[in-house]
């Protein structure tokens, strides 16, 4: 099935797509979130999907009950919707960890060899290519230089693996992955994609690509309940040591060793999180069903509109890595001259409603690279609609034509509204006196 788009309309139900939230001037306003990029709400199918499996929740594998039986299913046929909506080959597995993070500390901990990387990477893809080499490439002005750069690194020396993000969690852009995956395969390397900010915006065939592993989070994916995959072939993680040594990770234990299972279940030592399997399952089927070019277009319609519109208003700045970027996700990172970007950040949500991120994206050599101590990152996804990137553009304006209408202060870097009027906790009445710690 196709999905059928309204141009003025999201693409997709979420979570939270009616939430009132308190404006610190008094009243309330219709949130308008732009931090998919941070973890994306839940679609309605993925919330609908673990209200059915909820009554049925329990341990799974080796229960005879009826319950575990139906959860056990609930978590296997999970691989079945990951490896569709990968098209991942016969050979690669599914492997169900917390997290991008995890996942790719996971595969760090099966990798033979020195792992290159580029300086734009998350740290998530950074920092655990440590334990046999990491071996970093800085990137250029331009992706074909950039690509060149990664060849030249490749072939000077032998590596096991290239790992690069599918997009960058500060800008969007993305890379030419595969011919990344040819480049690499001819080096005699493998190729790890993070695909954290690029699995929820485009279609991605394991197959068709040849990428060798990808990594991904339920919580960018529409799929906020703790659970993420680490993909690829199975060699290297049948080979490794268990990521965690422990109950369902082995075939048979004695006194005196063990003998580990094979992968996936080598690496899911310990109760596995069914129901984020289910959540993020259910995401991929979701998402299966949404045309890939109508996902496209009307994420880079928004995405156009909210680029021309803050381009037009004197003192802000986009940015940018290269000039020649093939494809750019629905991310788009700017700076405002004369503002601190956790000021504008505070502006936007106290006056306005709208949520953005600042700060540095957990990509601090990216940023230093752009010489920046920080920014402003608005996330465009399936609930985000015309009338919000209008909102967003017109409240940026109002502060550059006439200044904001509440104080603010910073307190260890973190801008707030002074007075605070808003309630901050869940059960809170708007109006009732703020729960906040200094």
């Amino acid at each position: 099935m196709t999905a059928v788009v309204d141009q003025n309309c999201a693409l997709a139900r979420v979570s939270g797509d009616d939430l009132r939230v308190p404006l610190v001037q008094g009243g309330t306003t219709t949130y308008a979130n732009f931090d998919y990029a941070a973890s994306a709400p839940a679609l309605a199918q993925v919330t609908d999907r673990v209200q059915q499996l909820l009554p049925f929740y329990a341990s799974v594998h080796r229960g005879a009950g009826y319950a575990s039986r139906i959860s056990t299913e609930c978590y296997e046929a999970a691989r079945g919707s990951v490896t569709r909506f990968l098209d991942a080959t016969d050979d690669q597995v599914v492997v169900f960890t917390r997290n991008t993070t995890d996942s790719l500390n996971l595969l760090a901990s099966c990798v033979p060899g020195d792992t290159v990387v580029l300086d734009i990477e998350h740290h998530a893809n950074f920092l655990p290519w440590t334990k046999h080499g990491r071996r970093v490439v800085h990137a250029a002005a331009t992706v074909e230089e950039t690509v060149g750069r990664l060849v030249a690194e490749l072939c000077s020396k032998p590596a096991a693996l290239l790992a690069v993000t599918g997009a960058s969690n500060v800008t969007g852009e993305v890379l030419p992955l595969e011919r990344l995956a040819t480049v690499a395969h001819q080096c005699g390397a493998r190729i790890l994609v993070d695909a954290a900010q690029l699995a929820p915006h485009r279609r991605i065939s394991l197959r068709e690509t040849g990428i060798d592993y990808v990594v991904f989070s339920g919580h960018k994916l529409y799929a906020p309940f703790g659970a993420g995959v680490l993909v690829g072939r199975r060699d290297w993680l049948d080979a490794a040591e268990p990521y965690l040594a422990g109950g369902g990770a082995v075939r048979e234990v004695t006194t005196g060793g063990a003998e580990w299972a094979a992968a996936p279940q080598r690496h899911e030592g310990g109760s596995p999180n069914v129901l984020g399997a289910a959540a993020l399952a259910a995401a991929c089927d979701a998402l299966c069903e949404i045309d890939a070019e109508t996902l496209a277009a009307h994420e880079h319609r928004l995405a156009d509109r909210l680029r021309a519109g803050l381009a037009a208003i004197p003192g802000v700045q986009l940015l940018s890595i290269w000039t020649d970027s093939p494809d750019t996700v629905g991310i788009v990172a700017f700076t405002l001259d004369g503002f601190v970007p956790g000021h504008v950040a505070a502006y936007l949500s106290a006056e306005h409603g709208i949520g953005v991120r600042d700060g540095r994206f957990c990509a601090h050599p990216l940023l230093a690279r752009l010489g920046l101590d920080g920014a402003l990152r608005a996330s465009i996804g399936l609930g985000t609609t015309p009338a919000d990137v209008d909102r967003l553009i017109e409240a940026v304006a109002t502060l550059v034509n006439t200044g904001p209408a509440w104080n603010y202060a910073a307190t260890n870097n973190v801008w707030n509204p002074t007075p605070e009027t808003r309630p901050f906790t869940s059960t809170a009445p708007v109006g009732a006196a703020p729960c906040l710690v200094d």
